[in-house]
């Protein structure tokens, strides 16, 4: 072998590789000092920095400054408050010194004086406190974790609710000295002047992971502790409620939800709008300089918060503290005091990553009374990790669910893996707890509580109710009473039961339900996702159009009615339900049932034989194979026992369904298809409050009597109706095809908080559109086809039901909200359709709803 040559080949490719290699391999580094150009004096804690990347240094108490990149950089910036940016160009890859004279800008500070006299106005134009928060906006995206391609850390969600400034003696009172074990448990420490009495705990540990490309994130649960109040409390459903009020914050975002109610960041693109600014404080930490920046409401009344935040100058202009607290002067119920204190801390990247997170709120029915609940939210976050890919397969499978066994972990597991203490006090709660489910006069206790609340009274594995169901009354039953209930996981997390009777005492016919479920995925068929079989069968009345969405018909307060109401149908309905959710939130169910309609009171069924003679029809008869898809996107619910509730969120939901009418099959008469869609979706406008948005379609295909056609969702009672017509009598309109608009707008006190005796009040606005636009075709109108049934009419010959013309059905009403904290009540205006007898043009409709 010709070594030389060999030689001569490797040191002209050794060579050529040298002279070929890419110049972003090669390292650019500059140094120099940073001047003030009028006096030549260094400038320290100037931000010099590579423009479009987050590599940034300050120069120190001389002005001088080292900065390298092994990136492809051409440019170098240093900037200063009170100094316009100097940018400079550099030779990628070399070492080189650049001394950079800074100028003074026009918004320079100026010597302070003092004086007498009226306040300067504040403006944003010339105001270095706004070109920082500018900056900051500028550079949000790049200081967010989900600016690397992945990102994961653990996370540790402490949540604690306690009695404040109970008395001292209250456990020496007659009855509640058995107590004493809980009321002497007090916390004096944690919050300075208020002493604290805990009596709930939940601790969450996780592992978070994210990935950019495809975007995807994925929390696994490690472990979970929660308080048992036993049976009759839903402590799941607690706890999801709890931290929907209380939600993690991130400052970054555009708008911060807490206590149900969206408040601008002050960071957010608009808060130079909302907010007003002042540099109030320079300050050092770990050798970084920090702006410290304080901000309050322009307008004392908007949803907004007071507070600081601390300001980096490396470049990054990035949130390195922050302290919020909620505007005192907004309209918010029973939340005397709100505070949020964000910590970060840099990483080797130079970064800053959240690191803490602490929510406290002081809940009371009035601020001048000393007692309440007081509640703390701690979210700690530890061991990041960054730009360091995982296998596909750990992002995938979401769960929604906590595992059974990170329910289940032992004390030591939580020693050793709890990433911040717990109080003195915190340590005793899971204890006491333990001890007062055992006590008979504390579990008689919430029985009561629950009866009265929830409207169920627990009996282990079965719950009785519910309670407003016991009794009501219509014109065709009169007195009617019932009695039921359902069974509970405690019997089975695979199988269910629910039933009722009742029984009408002017017509002397019992009633009734009865439905059995099967969960097929071993979850209880109330917890995502579901996957369930169903088998049910039902004999009871109902009104026509009525919408029974989240309530019952038999519920007392619905039995007031306006008009004429005694159009009733008597179904006997058989029912088998397949439902199947998907981790996506994508679910779909399969429906065959069987339902037999019988008309009662003053309605009827008629038609014509074909003889030209009249003939009443008795039952109406029908089978039906119906399909449902559902896509909710990000979907969370308040999770409980035995119920869930969708949570509102700025995601749509998407809905579409088809029934086929089947013919000859377990005695159907007709044979036709519907076809339904349907979207929510909830838009959030900032100051301007929320408005939740349905759009909705139906077409029938075949030709079907009246009462299978699409019966428009009408509203006779004196209670608010979202979902439905409130001014439209029952049975008045029916369409074999039709498209509607809902829009129901909640200004959360936009306008009223700027008139005093409204604002004391805590009033808040509300508005609604509702409009629905379509029509009967030929092949379904009565009066072209004799033999299907004929419109209902009155006694003296009156139209009842009618089929929309060109013209849509339309209403809107203006409303308040939130009086006496729980009532909304609406004026509501019918704008078509005036000629139509027995209506309402006009009526006030009320909703009781809880809000903050």
């Amino acid at each position: 072998m010709d070594f030389k040559y060999l030689h001569k080949k490797l040191y002209n490719i050794i060579l050529f590789l040298f002279c070929t290699t890419p110049i972003f391999a090669q390292t650019t580094i500059v140094s120099g000092t940073v001047v003030d150009a009028s006096n030549k004096k260094p400038l320290p804690f100037v931000a010099v920095s590579f423009p479009g990347t987050t590599i940034g240094v300050n120069t120190d108490n001389q002005g001088k400054y080292s900065i390298q990149s092994d990136k492809p950089v051409t440019k170098i910036k240093a900037s200063f408050l009170g100094y316009k940016d100097a940018v400079f160009t550099v030779v990628t890859g070399k070492e080189q010194e650049i001394n950079i004279r800074m100028l003074t800008s026009a918004s320079q500070l100026q010597e302070v004086v003092v004086k007498s006299g009226k306040k300067p106005k504040y403006r944003n134009k010339d105001n270095p406190a706004v070109e920082l928060i500018r900056k900051v906006i500028e550079n949000k995206e790049k200081n967010r974790p989900t600016s690397y391609n992945y990102v994961e850390y653990k996370e540790y969600d402490k949540m604690q609710f306690s009695l404040a400034n109970v008395k001292k003696d209250a456990a020496s009172k007659p009855g509640l000295r058995k107590y004493a074990f809980v009321l002497d448990n007090r916390d004096s420490t944690t919050i300075p002047g208020k002493s604290l009495l805990p009596i709930f705990l939940d601790e969450k540990l996780s592992q978070y992971y994210y990935r950019k490309d495809p975007e995807k994130e994925k929390t696994t649960t490690l472990g979970q502790k929660t308080v048992n109040f036993g049976g009759a409390i839903d402590n799941e459903g607690l706890t999801v409620y709890f931290k929907h009020m209380y939600y993690k914050v991130d400052i970054y975002s555009n708008v911060v939800f807490l206590m149900t109610t969206n408040f601008l960041s002050p960071i957010a693109n608009s808060a130079p709008t909302f907010y007003k600014f002042f540099i109030t404080d320079t300050v050092v930490v770990n050798n970084q300089k920090l702006v410290e920046l304080s901000f309050t409401p322009r307008n004392t009344t908007d949803v907004l918060f007071v507070g600081k935040i601390y300001i980096t100058l490396d470049g990054n202009y990035a949130v390195q503290k922050a302290d919020l607290t909620i505007n005192k002067n907004i309209n918010l119920n029973f939340v005397n005091t709100m505070s949020v204190n964000l910590e970060f801390e840099q990483n080797p990247d130079g970064r800053y990553h959240l690191s803490k997170s602490t929510t406290i709120a002081d809940f009371g029915i009035s601020r001048n009374k000393p007692g309440g609940l007081f509640g703390i939210r701690e979210i700690v976050y530890k061991n990041y990790v960054v730009n360091q890919a995982r296998p596909d397969s750990t992002y995938k499978n979401q769960e929604d669910a906590v595992p059974e066994a990170a329910k289940n972990r032992s004390d030591q597991f939580w020693l050793q893996n709890r990433l911040d203490t717990l109080t003195t006090a915190e340590s005793k709660v899971y204890k006491n707890t333990d001890s007062l489910r055992n006590m008979p006069s504390f579990r008689r206790t919430l029985d009561i509580a629950t009866l009265l609340l929830a409207g169920y009274k627990d009996e282990k594995w079965w719950e009785i109710g519910p309670a407003n169901t016991f009794y009501s009354f219509n014109p065709i039953e009169g007195l009617k009473l019932r009695f039921g209930g359902r069974t509970t996981p405690e019997l089975s997390k695979r199988y269910y039961f629910e039933t009722y009777a009742a029984y009408g005492f002017k017509d002397e016919k019992w009633k009734g339900f009865l439905s059995a479920t099967y969960s097929l995925n071993d979850k209880s068929i109330y917890k995502f996702p579901q996957n369930y079989i169903r088998v049910s069968a039902q004999y009871d009345t109902h009104i026509p159009g009525e919408n029974l969405q989240f309530v019952q018909e038999d519920n007392f307060l619905l039995s007031f009615k306006r008009g004429n109401n005694d159009k009733y149908i008597y179904d006997l309905a058989y029912r088998l339900d397949y439902v199947q959710e998907f981790e996506n939130h994508f679910s779909y169910s399969f429906g065959l049932s069987r339902l037999n309609q019988s008309p009662t009171g003053s309605l009827y069924f008629i038609n014509d034989d074909n003889t030209g003679l009249q003939q009443d029809i008795h039952n109406l008869i029908t089978t039906d194979f119906t399909v449902g898809l559902r896509y909710a996107p990000n979907e969370q619910f308040y999770q409980g026992k035995i119920y869930r509730i969708p949570v509102p969120s700025k995601n749509p939901v998407f809905s579409v369904d088809y029934d086929a009418g089947i013919k000859g099959v377990f005695d159907g008469q007709y044979s036709y298809q519907k076809l339904h869609g349907r979207i929510d979706k909830r838009f959030y406008l900032s100051q301007l409050g929320w408005t939740d948005v349905t759009v909705e379609g139906g077409k029938i295909f075949g030709q079907v009597p009246y009462p299978l056609l699409n019966i428009f969702r009408a509203n006779q009672t004196y209670a608010y109706d979202i979902y439905s017509y409130n001014l439209m009598n029952f049975l008045e309109f029916v369409g074999d095809h039709y498209e509607s608009i809902d829009i129901d707008q909640h200004f959360n006190g936009f306008f009223f908080n700027k008139i005093p005796l409204l604002k004391k009040l805590k009033w808040r606005e509300t508005a609604s559109f509702k409009a629905i636009y379509g029509g009967v075709s030929s092949t379904n109108d009565p009066s072209l086809h004799p033999s299907l049934y004929q419109y209902p009419v009155t006694s003296t010959g009156q139209p009842i039901t009618y089929a929309l013309g060109k013209t849509p059905y339309v209403e809107g009403s203006v409303g308040i909200e939130n009086i006496f904290k729980f009532v909304r009540i609406d004026l509501v205006k019918r704008f078509t359709y005036l000629d139509h007898p027995d209506i309402a043009k006009w009526g006030i409709r009320t909703l009781v709803q809880f809000n903050f």
